[in-house]
């Protein structure tokens, strides 16, 4: 079983930076596709960024390719989220999730594993 811990949300303004992280435990996190997902208050979640195992395929939501990145260090057993340019529609409670294996990392509902959340919110 994994264990996903997100830190590093907070308040900030319009066009700035966060960068989230998520720590994992528990064994053979290498074998785990990691996925940030976030839900806004009413809103649907959605698929922010995902990462496959080793780090060679990543996948980005429309609303933040180009503003937002994702790694993972598999020897910390942690994935990180790199959050640039952000805007206030960008708020939201912020996931990590893990599964195994890469098909569907687009998709919540394919992930085993989720973390308790860290809210990011961005005042205009």
């Amino acid at each position: 079983q994994v264990q996903l811990v997100e830190s590093g949300g907070g308040l900030v303004q319009a066009g700035a930076s966060l960068r989230l992280s998520c720590a994992a435990s528990g064994p053979s996190f290498s074998n785990y596709a990691m996925g940030w997902f976030r839900q806004a208050p009413g809103k649907e979640r959605e698929v922010v960024a995902a990462i496959s195992q080793r780090g060679e395929s990543t996948f980005f939501g429309d609303s933040v390719k180009g503003r937002f990145t994702i790694s993972r260090d598999n020897s910390k057993n942690a994935v990180y989220l790199q959050m640039n340019s952000l805007k206030s529609e960008d708020t939201a409670k912020y996931y990590c999730a893990a599964k195994i294996g890469w098909h569907g990392s687009a998709k919540g509902s394919m992930y085993d594993y989720w973390g308790q959340g860290t809210q990011v919110t961005v005042s205009s």
